[in-house]
């Protein structure tokens, strides 16, 4: 393998280290925040909590990792890096995995605060579940074969990435269902814009993962080299990690929050509570 092909200069490596720890520490901060403001809310409401509490502790271990990973992949040559002698590729692979155990999780925690219970929530759970499970597992096996890699092969990574996108659509239109449901159940609530304001931020946050996964083809193409490529969708990758997950977790919080104190419950319960 010829090293010098995944050259990357300083500054495209010290980027990308710092987005990848970035997304880290953004997933540390978040998990200490759903951890202390779980119980702030109405029972119902807490699962929403619980659920982002386990995608920041998987987002955090994954993140930290990719970094590492990355730090491990390239050495310094004297004016830039190269892929380090005998290490193994970086590569995103990880990601998917961290994603199979948080997407189907993601989806399923707006329910709670959406007011959808009984057997609508459980034919939405089945639904998040296999569409989610689905779409990263279909991208995960497009990522093997994406520009870039020794193994690259352009049309097995297009066909997989077009699977991935079908499931892709699915999600876009069960979350569109979910949140208008969820608007109507919050007639007359204070939290009912803030909850519809989730639909733009997840298509916004969403859409930016088919675009990281298609920037290898700048390369195809002859856009790009190797270096704008890998950096552009790490960065991407990252930021969609932290608006999908933290930002969005914290919106369904805000949600809950307004919703509980609107039906009652205040924080100086959970206070006397604690203490009897």
């Amino acid at each position: 393998m010829d090293t010098q092909v995944f050259a990357l200069s300083v500054e495209a490596f010290e980027l990308v280290n710092h987005f990848l720890t970035l997304g880290y520490a953004a997933m540390g901060a978040a998990l200490i925040f759903f951890i202390l403001t779980k119980n702030t809310n109405l029972p119902k409401y807490r699962m929403s909590s619980v659920l982002s509490v386990v995608v920041m502790v998987s987002a955090f271990i994954l993140l930290f990792s990719q970094q590492q990973s990355w730090s491990a992949a390239y050495t310094f040559s004297g004016d830039r890096y190269v892929l380090r002698e005998g290490a193994e590729l970086f590569t995103n692979g990880y990601r998917y995995l961290n994603w199979l155990i948080d997407v189907p999780m993601l989806l399923i925690q707006i329910l709670f605060v959406a007011g959808i219970a009984g057997a609508a929530r459980a034919k939405y759970m089945f639904q998040f579940s296999t569409a989610g499970v689905l779409m990263i597992l279909t991208g995960y096996i497009g990522q093997f074969y994406e520009p870039g890699r020794v193994n690259q092969d352009t049309t097995l990574w297009l066909v997989w990435g077009f699977i991935s996108t079908v499931f892709f659509v699915w999600v876009l239109i069960l979350i569109t269902r979910v949140i208008r449901e969820g608007k109507r159940n919050m007639k007359g609530s204070s939290g009912q814009g803030l909850f519809g304001a989730i639909l733009p931020l997840f298509y916004v946050s969403w859409f930016l993962y088919p675009g990281a996964y298609l920037m290898p083809g700048l390369m195809d193409l002859g856009v790009a080299g190797y270096e704008f490529s890998i950096v552009a969708q790490q960065m991407t990758y990252t930021v969609a990690d932290i608006s999908s997950k933290v930002i969005y977790g914290a919106m369904l919080q805000v949600v809950s929050s307004r919703l509980s104190d609107e039906q009652g419950f205040h924080e100086d319960q959970v206070i006397s509570k604690t203490i009897s």
